[in-house]
């Protein structure tokens, strides 16, 4: 079984592949579209809080719990692929991988082959989350398509027709806003990101939440139809992160079946397989 593991700024999350030699496909993994919705073997995911502070064993122990409670022993996980933009737990996870399941893990981004080109002018400036986004959504319904993912920044990710990665646009997360609103205003409060009742809102909260709720669906919006403009009208929206279901109930493009939250494991477990070839 592989662990791949998804480290975000905000939380960390965590699923169980079985591998290609496990599920019996002999045949090699090809990145190439299918042009319909295709299932990984994923068993089971897990979603974590990101704590830059915490030690390997703190991790380590809390995963091991999480896969006593899948009815999972640590002696199936033969391999571990992580996909990491908080650098400073980089070795923290390689620790936990040697001395919690002896395995040397693979850390996207450190020699690991990518099998889309990048036409980014500086492609190591691309987080790993967004290339393995990429990889996923390309190998599920090929090309052109757009990648929306809703995190502590939301970003969109844009992919050819030819399966390249052409880049995208990176923004403030609605989460990351209503933080700063609060810090940053003497009067104003922190809100939960949630749909309000009204648009013009009667009191400061339900305001501010729909500033926030409206200002980032038409925001979502307006980009995806700019970049259809220079991808295609065809090109398809996915999108993934914590708030796509939210913000994906009233967008207009975004479609509900295209919300996949286990995007980014479907990628780095793509990835780790082309790796293994």
């Amino acid at each position: 079984m592989l662990l791949a593991v998804d480290i975000g700024n905000t939380n960390i999350t965590l699923g169980v592949f079985n591998t290609n030699l496990e599920t019996q496909q002999n045949s090699r993994i090809e990145i190439i579209p299918i042009r319909q919705p295709k299932t990984t073997p994923l068993t089971v995911s897990w979603r974590l809080s990101t704590t830059p502070s915490a030690t390997a064993d703190e991790y380590g122990t809390k995963i091991l719990d999480l896969m006593h409670y899948a009815v999972i022993e640590r002696r199936q996980i033969k391999a571990i692929a992580i996909a990491n933009v908080v650098p400073s737990l980089t070795p923290i996870f390689e620790e936990l991988s040697q001395k919690y399941f002896k395995i040397k893990p693979l850390i996207i981004g450190k020699n690991v082959k990518i099998p889309i080109p990048n036409l980014y002018d500086n492609p190591k400036e691309v987080g790993a989350d967004r290339i393995v986004n990429a990889l996923a959504v390309y190998a599920r319904f090929g090309g052109p398509c757009i990648v929306v993912d809703f995190g502590t920044a939301t970003t969109f990710d844009c992919i050819t027709k030819k399966g390249e990665y052409a880049g995208g646009i990176i923004v403030p997360g609605p989460i990351l806003a209503a933080e700063s609103l609060a810090l940053h205003t003497a009067k104003l409060p922190k809100v939960e990101m949630a749909k309000p009742q009204h648009l013009i809102g009667k009191n400061t909260v339900e305001s501010i939440q729909s500033g926030l709720y409206f200002g980032y669906l038409s925001l979502v919006d307006g980009l995806i139809e700019r970049l259809r403009t220079d991808l295609g009208k065809n090109a398809k929206i996915v999108a993934t992160g914590g708030l796509a279901s939210l913000i994906a109930s009233d967008s207009i493009f975004i479609r509900k079946e295209n919300v996949i939250p286990d995007l980014t494991l479907e990628g780095i477990y793509l990835l780790y397989e082309k790796n293994q070839q």
